[in-house]
């Protein structure tokens, strides 16, 4: 397993934090697919946006996440608007949050009077790996204005506390 470093830029700040924590194969994976259709050598071969659709690649679909590690609790904000709060569904486990939703829309127009469509209807699934162990049993999910917000408990075992150096 590799480490990677993650970078993440405060915003109207130049500081950047970087994590080395190692990333499991699967999150690699995951994150070398979300850019690999915005590399400037692909983009010749992907013009229109309609072939990635056609072809399934919308990862545009999925919710754009950001994942807090606090001392006691972790928290996962997710991006998905357009959805109403029935139509999600949460589940967690102690290493992991998948968020799965559905939009509906309108389908009695035609495909072909369209001139150009970005908004999508249809399923999504996402799985995020969680930075430490959680307590699945007491978390808390809030749904407004088109962010969701999961609050998860920290196990015992894995809060962090400060030593004092001897």
């Amino acid at each position: 397993m590799s480490k990677t470093a993650i970078k993440s830029s405060v915003e109207g700040k130049n500081d950047t934090q970087t994590s080395s924590r190692a990333l499991s194969p699967l999150e690699e994976f995951d994150r070398m697919m979300e850019g690999f259709f915005e590399r400037s050598w692909m983009k010749p071969f992907f013009k229109d946006d309609s072939v990635k659709e056609r072809l399934g690649l919308f990862s545009q679909r999925n919710p754009k996440v950001d994942i807090i590690d606090r001392e006691k609790e972790i928290i996962v904000r997710a991006e998905i608007t357009g959805i109403d709060r029935k139509e999600l569904e949460v589940e967690v486990t102690e290493h992991a949050v998948t968020l799965k939703g559905h939009r509906s829309g309108e389908t009695e127009e035609k495909k072909d009077e369209y001139f150009y469509s970005e908004i999508w209807q249809g399923s999504f699934s996402r799985t995020v790996a969680l930075p430490a162990e959680v307590d699945a049993q007491n978390a808390d999910a809030k749904f407004k204005d088109g962010i969701l917000t999961i609050t998860l408990p920290k196990t015992k075992k894995t809060s962090r506390r400060k030593l004092e150096v001897k």
